[in-house]
C-alpha cells in the first residue's frame, strides 16, 4: 500500500533544503507526496516564492495561508493561530500517513500542532540544534517533542534529541539536508549569473544575509547600521543582498538593505529571493558569505568559502573551520572580513571541513519515511538516560 507523505514548506531557505527529499519521494513507488505550502511562499512581501515550487513542477497538495501582513509580534501570533486552523482543514482533508516537516518555523510548528492533535506521525529534520538567540531555540525542541522520526544532522544532535527523552532507535544520523542541493544543481556561469541577477559581479565580492535576532532587544537599525558601515570600509566589493525573513523586524531590515542597495548601485544589488540555482552559483562567485543565516553554518563552509556569522542568531551551532565568528559591531565585522579575505583563511575555507556529514541525506531520510514501521509509533515513551550516562 502506498504511504502518503505530507511535506510542509514555509519558506524559499527550507524548500531549497527539501528539494531533492520531495523529488527522492516523487520517484520511490512505494510514496506518495502531499505537498502543503504556508508561509512567505505565499506573500507577495516576500517573494511570492510559490511559483520557484510551480516552476519547478511539483504538484501542490494545499496551501495554508496565513495572511503575514506584517511582522510584529501580534501579528505574527494571529498568523500562527490562523496557520493552525488552516492545516487542520488541509490535514483533515489529505489524510497522510505521516507528516514531514523541517527545522523550527513558527508556521512548522503550527502543521505539527495540527498533525499532532489530528494523531498523524511526525517526522522532524534538522532537530537538536541550538540556536540560543532566537525564539526558533524553543519552537526547534517543541517540535522534537511532539515528533515521532528524528532525522538529525549531526551525531552530537542525535544525543540532545536522545537527552530529551526520545527514543535512541527513532534518531538517525543523515546528515545535512541542503548537501544534496550543492551537489546535484547545476550552476550558472558567472555570465548567466550576471544576466539572471542583472548586476556585474567584481574582482571581490560578499553575499549577504542578514535575518532578525529574535531574542535581542536591538531593533532593525541597529542590527543594519554596523554591518553597513563596515561593508563601506571595502569599497571595491561587490555586495549582492538577499532577503531577510518573517521574524518581527524582518521587513524592516529587508527595506533598509534594498534602500542602501538602491542608492549605490554600482556596487551593491538586493534580491528578495535568489532561489536555490542562483543562490548556490553566487556561492561558487564569492570571496565570503556575510551575516547571520544558517545557510553560512551548513552550506557555505561546504562550498568552500570563507564565512563571518555575525552576532547571536547562530550561537551554539556546530561550527566548521570556515567560520569567523563576531560582534554585531563595525570595527568587529571589518576585522572579521579582513581576516577572511586572507589567503590563509581562504585557504582553510578551501578544505571545505563541516561537521554535517556527507551529501545523500535525502536518500537516506526517504528510505526512513518508507521503511519506518507506524504501528503504534503514536504511543511514545519518555527514554530515561541511564544512571552516570551522560548525553
Amino acid at each position: 500500500m502506498t504511504r502518503r507523505i505530507c511535506v510542509v514548506t514555509g519558506s524559499r531557505a527550507e524548500y531549497g533544503l527539501l528539494y531533492w527529499t520531495l523529488r527522492e519521494i516523487i520517484d520511490d513507488p512505494a510514496l506518495a507526496l502531499q505537498l502543503a505550502v504556508t508561509g512567505t511562499h505565499l506573500s507577495p512581501a516576500f517573494g511570492l516564492t510559490v511559483q520557484h515550487i510551480e516552476a519547478d513542477g511539483l504538484p501542490i497538495a494545499a496551501r495554508v495561508d496565513m495572511n503575514l501582513e506584517t511582522d510584529n509580534s501580534l501579528s505574527i501570533g494571529q498568523a500562527l493561530g490562523r496557520a493552525v486552523s488552516g492545516f487542520a482543514e488541509a490535514l483533515y482533508h489529505l489524510q497522510p500517513d505521516l507528516l514531514l516537516v523541517l527545522g523550527d518555523r513558527y508556521e512548522i510548528l503550527a502543521a505539527t500542532q495540527a498533525a499532532m492533535l489530528q494523531r498523524i506521525p511526525i517526522a522532524h529534520i534538522h532537530g537538536g540544534e541550538s540556536t540560543e538567540g532566537l525564539i526558533d531555540e524553543a519552537v526547534r525542541h517543541a517540535i522534537t517533542k511532539m515528533s515521532h522520526i528524528h532525522c538529525v544532522a549531526a551525531e552530537a544532535y542525535a544525543h540532545r534529541v536522545i537527552q530529551m527523552g526520545e527514543q535512541p532507535h527513532t534518531v538517525h544520523i543523515v546528515g545535512a539536508a541542503s548537501f544534496d542541493s550543492l551537489a546535484r544543481t547545476e550552476r550558472l556561469d558567472r555570465t548567466a549569473l550576471e544576466a539572471s541577477i542583472d548586476f556585474r559581479l567584481g574582482t571581490q565580492n560578499f553575499l549577504v544575509t542578514l535575518h532578525p535576532e529574535t531574542l535581542s532587544t536591538t531593533n532593525a537599525m541597529q542590527q543594519v547600521t554596523p554591518l553597513l558601515e563596515a561593508l563601506a570600509t571595502f569599497p571595491e566589493a561587490h555586495v549582492i543582498i538577499t532577503g531577510s525573513n518573517a521574524d518581527p523586524d524582518g521587513r524592516a531590515i529587508s527595506t533598509l538593505l534594498a534602500q542602501h542597495a538602491s542608492t549605490h548601485s554600482a556596487h551593491y544589488c538586493y534580491h528578495e529571493s535568489l532561489g536555490q540555482q542562483r543562490y548556490l552559483s553566487l556561492l561558487s562567485q564569492v570571496d565570503v558569505v556575510i551575516g547571520n543565516s544558517s545557510s553560512g553554518i551548513i552550506e557555505a563552509p561546504a562550498a568552500g568559502k570563507a564565512v563571518v556569522n555575525i552576532g547571536d542568531r547562530q550561537r551554539r551551532r556546530l561550527r566548521a573551520p570556515a567560520i569567523i565568528d563576531c560582534a554585531s559591531q563595525a570595527a568587529a565585522i571589518h576585522t572579521a572580513i579582513t581576516q577572511a579575505l586572507t589567503p590563509e583563511h581562504q585557504q582553510r575555507a578551501a578544505k571545505k571541513q563541516t561537521p554535517y556529514g556527507t551529501s545523500g541525506a535525502s536518500t537516506r531520510i526517504v528510505n526512513i519515511l518508507r521503511d519506518t514501521p507506524l504501528d503504534n509509533i503514536l504511543q511514545k515513551h519518555f527514554y530515561d538516560l541511564p544512571a552516570g550516562e551522560k548525553p
